[in-house]
This record gives structure tokens, sequence and C-alpha cells, in this order.
């Protein structure tokens, strides 16, 4: 696996641009301490020379002075680029949580269907943790290290060409060694990072089905799965950690042979009285201080190696895109965006085809779209989930779709909501094809209520505003009204800065049905579906939010996914889908009156009482 140099350099500039200053004031730290780290073994050659020579004693101190002085700006710069860059690492890493939260957010049901929430979660954390020392210090690092790696062997030369020429050799050979041995060290990390966030992802989904898990008696089975993934787990880290070791058992090991050439070059030079202790002294210091940029740029190798299987994970997140032709910016990738109009929305469906097989495989092309009839369909071995769906319905209308369970209702809702696009046919809402309608106009203009509930774990205001600070408390109390819910409200004590847990705390299924019905009022939107909104509900509370429905949907177009006929007698229109092809659409009340019709077989049966 290899990630292009730009790459590193793009992330780099997109996350520190932001805090040049401190950016700045890192690299000045770590820069001058190199300085400081290449100038402080001269002093020493210069106090040792001077002691052998007799030197004045007031000199001696000066010097002393100088080197304590020069050790102490060391330490002071050190503890200063610490706090610089755990700012910088601080910050750069959140804001990538943030960009990666984000652009998980507005990718579309099919890659959120096929990743567990913690993989995603081990993505926007775990693989973000990796690159903290990336943004703060391994590119200062690795220029500063080599800076001075330069600088101890330009010294070296002046001091002596043989250890000059001997030294820059072995400098060579080091990295070179430590840079092919970090190559083979990448892929046991990548391999790692991927078991990593499949552990995460296995965890959140039994977390997530505790209730059912215990009911069940499957508490034994998810422990032995459990062992089983911490077992191979082991095993890869084992590999990597097995390859980060061979790259720092290498690096040992040439430091000591650096040592060996610097000790019998100067043993050499000091037979031949070509040299002083002095310089017998700063050889070997400088054949040490060699060790530290040549172990730090193999840390940060290192490092990098961890880090860029982070990188490739999290660049390869960042490139998916919708492929429902939505954006990452939020925003439809198509030239032309067209806005939804306001007030109540007309749906069409035009020959509509859908398949989810070929729309994971992406076997089907945009190039493939088309309104044609069947026969214009590729072939392939996909089933298609919704076939040849044509229907319209007309602003203010409310359309009624019934059918077995697996007989497309929902994927119906999906398409209509944009979650998905289909393989063949369009879809427009009040005119407009959805694929042209802007991201965020989405959920302003269409709300859907379903069976269930997600609540949030914070305020009963937040959970009914969704966090929008546009909607006020005389908005929220009003709704609360209509909709039955003021004693339930005035018994919280808190009232509405009263907290909501996710499993829904102090709210039965009903009153959680109805918070839900109470955010679409709020929302106003043109379009309202209801996935069977009521069947959670009791007889009493059900004839509570009878009138609120009746509400809501005046003025609005509206689509109800109906298990229970009953459902639907408010419906102006019925459709009927049996294994994803229409069975029976068109008017209700013709339905209803046409004998051979299987909506009126159904009312004929008793399975639904007649609408007046």
């Amino acid at each position: 696996m290899t990630i292009p140099l730009r790459q590193y350099w793009s992330l780099l500039d997109s996350y520190l641009s932001p805090q040049k200053q401190r950016v700045v004031g890192l690299a000045i730290a770590l820069l001058v301490s190199v300085a400081l780290q290449a100038i402080n073994p001269l002093i020493l050659l210069y106090f040792i020379d001077a002691a052998m020579g007799d030197d004045a004693e007031q000199r001696l101190m000066l010097v002393a002075v100088i080197f304590m002085g020069s050790a102490l700006a060391t330490q002071v710069l050190s503890v200063t680029a610490t706090y610089l860059s755990e700012n910088v690492a601080w910050t750069a890493t959140n804001s990538l949580r943030s960009d990666l939260l984000s652009h998980c957010l507005n990718l579309d049901l099919s890659f959120h269907q096929s990743r567990t929430p913690g993989e995603l979660i081990e993505r926007v954390d775990g693989d973000v943790n990796t690159l903290s020392r990336f943004f703060s210090q391994f590119t200062i690092n690795v220029i500063g290290n080599v800076i001075l790696l330069l600088s101890v062997l330009v010294i070296l030369f002046f001091t002596d060409w043989r250890a000059g020429v001997a030294l820059t050799w072995f400098s060579l050979t080091a990295l070179g060694i430590l840079v092919w041995i970090r190559a083979y060290a990448i892929y046991p990390w990548k391999a790692y990072r991927q078991t990593s966030a499949e552990f995460f992802g296995f965890l959140g989904e039994c977390f997530a089905g505790t209730e059912d898990i215990q009911a069940n008696g499957a508490t034994q089975y998810v422990m032995r799965r459990f062992y089983q993934i911490i077992q191979g787990w082991l095993i890869v880290y084992h590999r990597a950690r097995l390859a980060g070791t061979f790259l720092w058992g290498s690096s040992i090991g040439l430091f000591v042979l650096g040592n060996a050439i610097a000790l019998a070059i100067s043993t050499y030079l000091w037979n031949q009285q070509a040299i002083t202790i002095g310089t017998v002294y700063l050889l070997f210091h400088y054949s040490n201080l060699l060790q530290n940029p040549i172990e730090r740029i193999r840390a940060e190798l290192e490092d990098l190696q961890k880090a860029e299987a982070g990188i490739y994970c999290i660049q390869e997140l960042l490139h998916t895109q919708p492929t429902s032709g939505q954006g990452g910016d939020g925003q439809r990738q198509v030239e032309d965006h067209h806005s939804l109009p306001t007030g109540a929305l007309s749906v069409t469906l035009e020959n509509v085809w859908f398949s989810y097989e070929a729309w994971k495989s992406a076997s089907i092309g945009k190039s493939e779209q088309s309104a044609d009839p069947p026969t214009h369909l590729p072939t392939h071995p996909f089933s298609y989930t919704l076939q040849n769906i044509s229907l319209h319905l007309s602003a203010g209308q409310t359309l009624g779709i019934l059918g077995r369970t697996g007989s497309g209702k929902t994927t119906l809702i999906r398409l209509i909501l944009g979650f998905y696009a289909p393989q063949v046919g369009s879809i427009h809402l009040g005119g407009v094809p959805t694929d042209a309608i802007p991201l965020a106009q989405l959920p302003q203009q269409v709300g859907i209520v379903t069976q269930t509930v997600q609540l949030f774990q914070t305020t009963v205001r937040n959970n009914l505003t969704l966090f929008s600070p546009k909607i006020k408390d005389e908005q929220l109390l009003h709704v609360l009204e209509t909709l039955g819910l003021s004693t339930w409200l005035h018994s919280l004590p808190q009232g509405l800065d009263t907290y909501l847990g996710t499993n829904q705390g102090s709210l039965s299924a009903g009153q959680a049905q109805l918070l839900a019905f109470a955010r679409i009022f709020l929302r106003d939107p043109g379009l309202v579906i209801l996935d069977e909104a009521s069947s959670r509900l009791d007889p009493f509370t059900e004839a509570q939010t009878e009138h609120a429905v009746d509400r809501l949907l005046h003025g609005r177009t509206g689509v109800i996914i109906a298990h229970r006929l009953k459902t639907v007698q408010r419906a102006d229109q019925i459709l009927i889908l049996d294994q994803g092809q229409i069975l029976e659409y068109g008017s209700r009340a013709q339905l209803q009156n046409d004998a051979n019709s299987q909506f009126s077989r159904l009312l004929a049966m008793g399975l639904i009482s007649k609408p007046n």
C-alpha cells in the first residue's frame, strides 16, 4: 500500500493551515532546540581542550555557564514544543473527526447498511487518534532531525574529513535500511486497524441488541464470538508489533555499528596524533548524537506506518460518495439544482425499477437508467424489489399503500425520501426530480413518522426540535397541547428541560410515538409519510391522535403505509403492492365501488369497516 506524498501534504495543509501561528511557534521551538543540540558538543570540545591546556579558570567557568544555559534553554524549548504540539494535534484531529462525522451523516442508507456503527466509530475516532503525532510533530520532527543530521555531518567533515566520510556512509546506510524495512511493516498495521474496526462493530451490535440477546439466551454465542474475534485480533496485533520490533531491533544494531566506527576512527586518528582528546570526545559524542536524529526519524517512520494505515482508511471513507447522487457537501451532484415549491407537494413515479443487489454492486450505471419498458433493462442476475412502478399523487391528496410484508412498501418510501435512486425510471416531488433537489431541503419539506422512534439522550425540548434553536417554547407547548401531551409534560420534574434517555426513560411507546408526531407538526412539511405510525398505540391513545393526524394531513400531501386496512380510510388513492409490483392502484372511492377490485374484496371480507 502506497499513498502519494501529495495526499500527506493535502491532509496536513487542510488541518494545519487554520493554526498557522501555533505551527510556526512549534517549528521555531523544535528547530532552535535542534540547533542547540548541534552546538553543545562544540562547547564541550572547547572546554575539554582548554582544561587540558591549563587555560584560565575564569574562562572555563564562563564556558561551563554557557553550556548550562544552553542545556536549560533546550529543556525549556522542549516543554514549549510539547505544549504547542499537543494543542495542534488536538485541534487538528477534532476538526478531522468533525469532517468525518459530517461526511458519514451525508452518505446514503446503502453505505450505512453495509457497515456497523462500531466500525464507523473506529474510523472516526480510532484511526484519527493514530494521526495525532502526524499532525503535530511528524513533518517538523523529520525536517528538524534531517537538519540536525546534516549539521552534525558537516561539523564532522570540518573536524576531520575521514571521520566525516565514515559517519556519512554509516548514516546513509542506516537510513536506507530503516526505510526499506519500514515499507514491509505497513501491511500488518493496516490489518490491525481493520480488525479493530470489526471488533468495535461487533461490540456495538451486541450492546444494541442486549434485550434480544438476553431474552433468547444467546449470551453464550456472543461470548464465543467475542473470544474468537479477540483471539484473531491478538495474532494480528503480534504481527504488527513484530514488524515494529524488527524495525526497532535493526536500529539498535546499526547504532552499535556506528559507535564501533566512531571509536575505531578516533583510535586511529589519536594514534596518528591528528586530533586532540577533546576531538576524540567530539567524534564519539557526535556518533552518539547521530543516533538521535536517526532514531527520531525511525520512530517517526514507525508512527507513520501506523498513521499510514489510518490515513488510508480515512481517505477511503472521505472518498466514498453517495451512490444516490448526493454529494459530501450536502448537495446533489448534478449541474442544475431546483428548490422544492412551498406547500403541499405532488408525488410522481414513472416506470420505477429498483434492486438492492444491483445498487450494492453498482452494476447498473446512470447511462442505463431509462423510462422505457423493462425490455430495455440490462440483463443481470439481480431480482428487482420494485418493478415498473408508476403513480401520480396530486398535491394535497393522500395515498394509502397496502401490501404484505416484503411487498416493497418500505423500499418505495426510501426512494421517495431520496435515500436510494432507482436503476430505471424517475421520481418527482412537486414536479422536481429527486436527484436535482438539494439534500438539505428534503428534511424540511418531507416528514416521516415510523413505528420506531429515535430518542436522544438530551432534553425533551431538544428531542422535539432536533436541536434547532429557531423553534420557540410557545410553539412546543401549543403542539403538545394539540396532541394531548400537556398532562405528561406537567408531570415531568423539569418540564421541557427534563432529560430523556435513548431507552425512552419515562415515556411509554405511545407517548414516544406522539412525540414523533410533534416533530412533524413543528417542521410543517409539504409531504407527510406515516409508516403505520399508530400501530403501537393502544385504542385510547390511537383515538386521541386521530384528530391530530387529520390536522397534520390538512393542506398537505400524505402517504400512509398500512399494515391494517382501517388506517387508509382517509386516503384519496389506494396502492396495493405484491412482490414489488402494482397489484392495484386507483381512487379509493372507485376501487371501493368496484366489486372485482382487490380492495373491495378486502372490504367484503370484513377486514375493514367501510369508510364514510
